[in-house]
């Protein structure tokens, strides 16, 4: 199946989770998910299913002043 993460297109397996999605993208900790707009629980991460056309967003805090 066909999703977005971070605007860009990635292709991932119909059983695909959100922890897939992640280690795909190669995503380093910390940071904040969100699935088609709603933020998504690190506890949820595993259990959450993706489907096709579904966009992932993941955010990195940013410090500086």
């Amino acid at each position: 199946m066909n999703i977005h993460i971070n605007q860009q297109p990635f292709s991932m397996p119909d059983a695909a989770t959100v922890t897939d999605a992640l280690a795909a993208f190669g995503a380093k900790p910390p940071f904040a998910v969100a699935l088609n707009g709603q933020f998504v629980a690190r506890a949820e991460h595993a259990s959450k299913a993706l489907n096709a056309g579904d966009k992932l967003d993941i955010v990195s805090p940013v410090a500086g002043g």
